[in-house]
C-alpha cells in the first residue's frame, strides 16, 4: 500500500512539474511565459503614436475639405470642382502613407550612411527651383517643381536632409564637440549655404525652422554651451537684420502689432485680423463642422497656412485645445524615443529622433502661434493637416524613421539583433 502511494506521489510532481513548464506561472498577478510565447512577441510599432498621426491626418483631411469647399466660388478657381482640393490632399496622404511605409523598411544604419548623399540632393534640388526652366513661381515665390502630379517644394526636403545630416555629423565629431573650428563651423557653412538658397526663393520660413532643427541637434549632441548660444545671437541678429533691409517683412512687423488699423486690416494684417475674427467666432465650443463664414474668401490660404483658424471656428476653444494637446504628445513622444536610443548607445538615431521632435514641435507652435496672433505672418504650414503633398510626404517620412528607431530600440531592449 505504501508502495502504491509512494508511485501515485512520484506521477502527481511529474505531472505538476510538466504543467509548469507549459503553463504560465503567476508574478504579481500577471501571466509570466516563456520566450516563445506569443504574449511576449516585441510588438514592431508604437501603437498610441500611430494612432494619434492617423487622428491627425484624418482631422486634417475633413478641415481641408471644409475649408476649401466653397473655394471655386472664386473666379480665380472657378475651373476646379468643390472637392478638386480635399481629393488632391487624399491623394498626397496615400503617396506619403506608401512612402512611409517603404521608409519604415529601412534600417537607421542605411539612413547614416545616406546622409552625406541626401544633403547634397537637397542642395541641387534647391539649386534647381530656382532655375526658370525647372522652378514654378507662385505670387512671387519660386519654390516648387512641378512633377505632373504634384508640385515638390524642395525645402520640406531639405528639412529631412539637413536634419539626418546635422545628426549624422555630430555623432561623427563626438571627439571633438568642444571646438568651434573643427565641431560647429563646418555646419554652421552648410546651414548658411542652405539659408542662402533658401532666401533666394524666398523662403524665410523654412529656413528658420532648418536653423532650429540643425542648431537643436548641435545642443541635444554636446556642444558647448557658450558656442550655442553665441550661434543663437548670430541667428538672431541675422533675421533681425533680414526684416530690418527688407520693406515688406517689416511691414508684416508692423501690421503684426497693430492689425486692425485701417492700413494694415486691409493690407498685411488682412489675414491676421480674419484669423482672429475665426477664433472670436468660435467662441468655446465652436459654430460646427461646416459653418464658417471666414472660409468664404474672406481669410486668404484657409485650407493650408490659416487652417488652425477655420477649426477654432468650427470647434471653438476645445478643439484648438485638443489639437495643441496632440501635437505636445506627438512631440513629447519623439523626444523620449531619442533619448532611449541615445540610452542604448545609438546617438546618430536618437539624435534623428530628437530633431524630428524638433521640427514638429517647431514648426507646429509657428503655426498655431501665427493663427492666434501671437507670432508675425509666416508662411508655414500646420504638420500633417494642412493642405500640401510635399509637407505631408516628407511630415510621414520622418515620422517612420522615428518609428523605425522604436523599433530597432524594442529589437535592442528584447537582446534580437536588429537587422541591417
Amino acid at each position: 500500500m505504501m508502495a502504491l502511494r509512494s508511485t501515485w506521489m512520484d506521477w502527481i510532481g511529474r505531472k505538476k512539474e510538466a504543467a509548469e513548464t507549459v503553463l504560465p506561472v503567476r508574478i504579481g498577478g500577471h501571466g509570466s511565459f516563456g520566450a516563445d510565447s506569443p504574449s511576449l512577441q516585441v510588438r514592431g510599432y508604437d501603437q498610441p503614436f500611430m494612432w494619434v498621426v492617423v487622428t491627425l491626418l484624418l482631422w486634417g483631411l475633413v478641415m481641408v475639405y471644409s475649408a476649401s469647399i466653397a473655394m471655386p466660388d472664386n473666379p480665380k478657381f472657378s475651373l476646379y470642382t468643390h472637392t478638386h482640393f480635399v481629393m488632391r490632399h487624399a491623394m498626397s496622404i496615400s503617396v506619403a502613407l506608401v512612402a512611409a511605409l517603404l521608409a519604415f523598411q529601412v534600417p537607421v544604419d542605411r539612413w547614416e550612411k545616406a546622409a552625406p548623399w541626401l544633403f547634397i540632393g537637397s542642395l541641387l534640388c534647391l539649386i534647381a527651383v530656382l532655375l526658370p526652366f525647372i522652378g514654378k513661381g507662385v505670387n512671387g515665390a519660386r519654390r516648387w517643381i512641378s512633377l505632373g502630379i504634384i508640385n515638390f517644394q524642395p525645402s520640406e526636403f531639405a528639412k529631412l536632409a539637413v536634419l539626418l545630416y546635422a545628426a549624422n555629423y555630430m555623432d561623427r565629431k563626438m571627439a571633438v564637440k568642444e571646438r568651434f573650428f573643427l565641431a560647429v563651423l563646418p555646419m554652421a557653412v552648410a546651414v548658411a549655404v542652405v539659408g542662402l538658397l533658401l532666401l533666394a526663393e524666398p523662403d524665410m520660413g523654412a529656413f528658420m525652422v532648418i536653423a532650429v532643427i540643425a542648431m537643436g541637434i548641435l545642443f541635444l549632441g554636446g556642444v558647448n554651451a557658450r558656442m550655442f548660444f553665441l550661434i543663437a545671437l548670430i541667428l538672431v541678429i541675422a533675421f533681425g537684420l533680414m526684416i530690418a533691409l527688407s520693406d515688406w517683412r517689416r511691414e508684416r512687423i508692423f501690421a503684426y502689432l497693430d492689425p486692425w488699423t485701417e492700413k494694415h486690416a486691409l493690407g498685411k494684417g488682412y489675414q491676421l485680423s480674419h484669423s482672429l475674427i475665426a477664433f472670436g467666432r468660435g467662441e468655446i465650443f465652436g459654430v460646427g463642422l461646416g459653418g464658417s463664414v471666414e472660409k468664404l474668401h474672406w481669410l486668404p490660404e484657409a485650407h493650408t497656412d490659416f487652417l488652425l483658424a477655420v477649426i477654432g471656428e468650427e470647434f471653438g476653444l476645445l478643439g484648438v485645445l485638443i489639437i495643441i494637446g496632440f501635437f505636445l504628445w506627438l512631440t513629447r513622444r519623439i523626444m523620449s524615443i531619442g533619448r532611449q536610443a541615445i540610452a542604448l548607445d545609438r546617438v546618430f538615431a536618437g539624435l534623428v529622433a530628437q530633431g524630428v521632435g524638433i521640427w514638429m514641435g517647431f514648426q507646429s507652435f509657428i503655426n498655431m502661434g501665427v493663427n492666434l496672433g501671437a507670432l508675425p505672418t509666416k508662411g508655414l504650414t500646420l504638420p500633417l493637416m494642412s493642405y500640401g503633398g510635399s509637407a505631408i510626404l516628407m511630415n510621414l517620412i520622418a515620422l517612420a524613421v522615428v518609428l523605425r528607431i522604436d523599433y530597432e530600440n524594442r529589437q535592442l531592449m528584447h537582446g534580437r539583433r536588429v537587422v541591417a
